[in-house]
């Protein structure tokens, strides 16, 4: 929501925000934008101060927005709380870079996801590198780094369908509910979902491929899953 005036009727009804997006200038500059700083500060809303292009990709206007607030739940949630948002959540197992990992995350972001989890051998500096080609969705979408088998477990103790990704799957994603509460698995980049990962999947959808490379890239085949799970839901 752009305008400081719509944030502070959205904090005013109880709504939810899940981060505001700010410019330095907007705040030094505005009284009416810092009040409503101020206010998603006390209400214990995420602030970023940032520059006028994240502002202009966000706000999808012209002139760009002063401020811009994302509603939804906070970005900083446990596994359990994810889960319990009862719709889908992305698990990235084993991918090997973190480049990729980055595009996967943004892919989850885009498309309306509960949040992500990654299973991944990655360093501090990886989880850093992941975050920024993701464009920092994790401002706005929980992003956890969990074993696997530990999210599998929380998956079915929140009633969770787990559906993976992968071309050895017999099923499209249109032949599949994915309208349920979901947890939606997809593998690394050459040998793809662990085996004993997959074992624990109660469906396995592959995207139709039709091309001599063998498969697509992780982001893509997540992209054409996630766009039928909205389609589904009638988004």
């Amino acid at each position: 929501m752009p305008g400081p005036r719509e944030i502070v009727a959205a904090l005013a009804d109880g709504e939810p925000l899940a981060a505001v997006f700010v410019t330095r200038a907007a705040i030094d500059g505005d009284a009416a934008v810092a009040a409503a700083v101020e206010s998603a500060r006390g209400a214990g809303v995420a602030v970023h101060v940032v520059g006028a292009t994240v502002l202009r990709r966000f706000g999808r206007g012209d002139p760009p927005p002063r401020v811009v607030a994302v509603a939804g739940p906070p970005p900083v949630a446990s596994l359990a709380d994810v889960l319990a948002r009862r719709g889908a959540t992305w698990l990235l197992a084993g991918l090997a870079y973190p480049t990729n990992a980055g595009f996967a995350i943004r892919t989850a972001e885009v498309s309306g996801a509960d949040g992500v989890v990654a299973d991944a051998a990655f360093s501090a500096a990886d989880r850093r590198t992941a975050l920024r080609a993701s464009m920092r969705a994790d401002r706005v979408m929980p992003v956890l780094w969990e074993r696997a088998t530990t999210v599998l477990d929380a998956a079915r103790a929140a009633g969770s369908r787990v559906v993976a990704v992968e071309d050895s799957g017999t099923r499209a994603p249109w032949d599949v509910d994915l309208t349920r509460p979901s947890l939606l698995v997809v593998g690394g980049e050459r040998d793809g979902i662990p085996p004993a990962v997959l074992a624990r999947c109660d469906d396995v959808v592959r995207v139709p491929m039709a091309g001599f490379i063998p498969s697509y890239n992780v982001q893509a085949a997540m992209a054409a899953v996630a766009a039928e799970r909205l389609r589904q839901m009638g988004a």
